[in-house]
C-alpha cells in the first residue's frame, strides 16, 4: 500500500490534469456551466424550507431553517456527487484502463477532487447566507477542516471499494442511487439530531455521515465543540474503510482490463 501512496504522489501531475479535464467535460455544452454546482444544492434547501419550515415546522434551534437545511445539504451534495460520478470512472474508461499502465485510482480520485471543487463553489452561497441571516460564527468553526478532512477520507474509501466491485458486478450502479436515498433519510439533513431518541443514538451515529453534518452543524451554527466519541468513532472507521477499500482496489486492479 505504501508503494502505491508513492506511485500515486508520482503521478499528481496527471491526477491534476485529469480533474481539469473532467471539471470541463462535465460542464461543456451546458448553458448554466458551474452554476449548476450552485442550483442543484440551493434547490435542494429552497425544497427542504417550504416542507419543512412552512408545512411540518422542524425545530432548528433558532436558526433559519434555510441555514440550517443548507449547512448539512452543501457536504451531502458533496458527498453524494463524488459516489455518483467517482464508482462508474473505471468502466466509463475502459480504453484507458486497458491500454495504459497508470494508477487507476487516479479516476475515481479526480471525480471527487472535481466534487469538491462544486462544494467549493456552492460554498459561496453559504457564506453569503450566514451575513444575511446574521448568524455569528465562533472560534469552533476552525474545526471544520478537520471535519472535512474526515469525510473526504471516508468517500475516497467507499468511491474506491465501490468502483473496483463494479467492474465486477455492473449492478452497483442501479443501486447506488437508492442507496444515497436511503442513506441521507438516515442523515440528519433535514431534522436535527437530536430528534432521534437518546436510546437509538448510539446505533444511529454509527453512521459517519450523520456525525459528520451533525458536527458541521455544531461547529457552524451553534459554535459548540463536536461530540468527540462519536467524531473520533467517525474518522475510524473512514479510516479502516480507506485502508481496506484501497488495499482491495490494488489487489482487484489486476484483473481489471481483462473484465473491462
Amino acid at each position: 500500500m505504501f508503494m502505491s501512496l508513492v506511485e500515486l504522489a508520482k503521478a499528481r501531475e496527471l491526477l491534476f490534469t485529469w480533474t481539469l479535464r473532467d471539471f470541463k467535460v462535465r460542464y461543456s455544452q451546458s448553458v448554466l456551466g458551474a452554476a449548476w454546482a450552485i442550483l442543484q444544492p440551493l434547490s435542494l434547501m429552497l425544497i427542504f424550507s417550504i416542507i419543512f419550515s412552512v408545512v411540518l415546522k422542524v425545530p432548528t434551534g433558532g436558526i433559519p431553517y434555510p441555514v440550517f437545511a443548507y449547512t448539512a445539504v452543501l457536504p451531502w451534495t458533496f458527498f453524494a456527487n463524488s459516489l455518483s460520478f467517482a464508482i462508474p470512472s473505471l468502466v466509463s474508461n475502459m480504453s484507458l484502463v486497458s491500454k495504459i499502465h497508470f494508477p487507476r485510482e487516479i479516476l475515481p480520485l479526480s471525480a471527487i477532487m472535481v466534487s469538491f471543487i462544486d462544494f467549493l463553489i456552492a460554498s459561496s452561497i453559504f457564506i453569503i447566507m450566514l451575513l444575511f441571516y446574521r448568524i455569528p460564527v465562533g472560534s469552533a468553526v476552525l474545526l471544520v477542516p478537520v471535519v472535512l478532512s474526515i469525510q473526504i477520507v471516508l468517500t475516497f474509501g467507499i468511491c474506491l471499494l465501490a468502483s473496483a466491485i463494479n467492474v465486477f458486478y455492473r449492478d452497483v450502479r442501479f443501486v447506488i442511487p437508492l442507496a444515497l436515498q436511503i442513506w441521507m433519510y438516515l442523515s440528519p439533513i433535514i431534522y436535527p439530531a437530536n430528534l432521534v431518541p437518546e436510546k437509538f443514538r448510539p446505533f444511529y451515529f454509527l453512521n459517519p455521515m450523520a456525525v459528520l453534518i451533525d458536527t458541521y452543524r455544531r461547529t457552524i451554527l451553534f459554535n459548540q465543540t463536536p461530540s468527540w466519541p462519536y467524531l473520533g468513532l467517525a474518522a475510524v472507521l473512514s479510516g479502516f474503510m480507506l485502508i481496506f477499500a484501497y488495499r482491495y482496489f490494488k489487489q482487484a486492479e489486476r484483473e481489471f482490463a481483462d473484465l473491462i
